[in-house]
Formats: C-alpha cells, structure tokens, sequence
C-alpha cells in the first residue's frame, strides 16, 4: 500500500476517526501499519470500498491533506 499514497491517506482518516483513543486501539496508525494489525487491516479494507463507491460514481475521493 505505500505505493498508492491516496489509499493510505484514506485508511488513515478512517482508522483515526474509528480509533480515535486508546480505548479502540492501543497503537496508532503507523504501527498498526507495520504491525498488520485487525485494526489497519479493517481500516485498509473500508478505505477499498470507499474507493470502489467513489469509482463506480464517477467521482473522484478528495483527502484532506496532513502536513
């Protein structure tokens, strides 16, 4: 996934809004990147639908951009 930088960025807005504390998941998103937790795992997988929703639109996914 590191090659496809938009699909990343996607997976991280969804895995930060669905884990927002450590209450959800105990590690943030690079580890859990690394790790190939259930957690990263879920978020990569929502992030692929969401691509495949936005696609079968015709409309093109806009991330907010993170400095």
């Amino acid at each position: 996934m590191q090659h496809d930088l938009q699909l990343r960025a996607a997976a991280r807005v969804i895995y930060d809004a669905c884990y927002p504390s450590e209450d959800w998941s105990p590690i943030g998103f690079d580890e859990a990147e690394r790790f190939g937790t259930i957690h990263y795992r879920q978020a990569v997988d929502a992030a692929l639908r969401a691509r495949a929703v936005m696609a079968a639109r015709g409309e093109q996914l806009q991330l907010p951009v993170f400095a």
